[in-house]
């Protein structure tokens, strides 16, 4: 008997949670104040669909710009980090002390140098996401096998074609799984940070609504949210497939030779 393919999987468990969702408050195993049934759900989301693309206009606005601040500055700094050893003995062990800390306990500083405006969430959201980011950048540029460098630099390669030639295509894999999840708490930031101190936004909505016990709202401002992270993920998973045949460009693998050697025992010593 043949297994099932895991899309058919991942389809029957998102089949099976939507059921659910819909079967548990109806059947009142769940108050609905705690989980209102789907169709309610949507029913609300397509009524105040107006309010929820407002907020949701507002929440792209600050994701994007965060977006900007987690990518751009991650990638340029990961690539000094990865590349240059003294930099990056001098840096590495500080920047992942920091990834350490919950920097949701930072946002009241935030709020305090940039206000209660977007300013404060673009620059929250985008450091919060900056650290996954510049940590896989980093590790992509040190996987880089240095004799593809030395043999660009032989051919006469310029630092402009060594990078695009040489280094993206062989860190581009790893800063991409840092890119995703460094893009999702990027959204998780904004999201967040809406939710403490704001008065629009998708966050906002999630506030506002649970302050008044209006669960079919809240649910709906979560769908938003949702929707809005597998649209990133769809994205990313995208580039993903457009580098597949950069996955093992310039990286370190070992050869059969290399293989075959580390099998065999070792020679017997005198």
């Amino acid at each position: 008997m043949n297994r099932p393919s895991p899309r058919t999987v991942r389809r029957l468990i998102g089949l099976a949670v939507l059921v659910l969702w819909e079967a548990v408050p109806r059947l009142g195993i769940l108050p609905e104040l705690f989980v209102p049934p789907l169709t309610k759900t949507l029913v609300v989301l397509w009524s105040d669909r107006l309010i929820y693309l407002s907020g949701l206009m507002v929440t792209l606005y600050e994701v994007a710009f965060a977006m900007l601040i987690a990518c751009g500055a991650g990638i340029a700094l990961g690539a000094v980090v990865g590349g240059v050893a003294v930099v990056r003995n001098l840096m590495l062990p500080v920047v992942s002390s920091l990834y350490a800390i919950p920097i949701v306990i930072l946002y009241p500083i935030f709020t305090a140098w940039f206000g209660i405006g977007s300013e404060s969430k673009i620059a929250f959201a985008g450091v919060y996401g900056f650290f996954p980011v510049m940590l896989s950048t980093a590790a992509g540029i040190r996987t880089i096998d240095e004799q593809y460098l030395l043999a660009a630099r032989s051919m006469g390669a310029t630092l402009p074609q060594l990078i695009a030639r040489v280094i993206i295509p062989a860190a581009i894999p790893t800063v991409l799984a840092g890119l995703r999840l460094g893009g999702a708490l990027t959204i998780i930031g904004v999201v967040v940070s809406e939710m403490l101190t704001s008065a629009s936004g998708i966050g906002y909505l999630v506030t506002i609504n649970r302050t008044i016990l209006d669960s079919p709202r809240v649910f709906a401002a979560i769908i938003v949210v949702l929707l809005l992270s597998i649209m990133f993920d769809v994205a990313v998973r995208a580039i993903e497939r457009r580098t597949l045949a950069w996955q093992n460009a310039g990286r370190r693998v070992a050869s059969t030779e290399d293989v075959r050697a580390a099998r065999l025992p070792a020679p017997a010593t005198a």
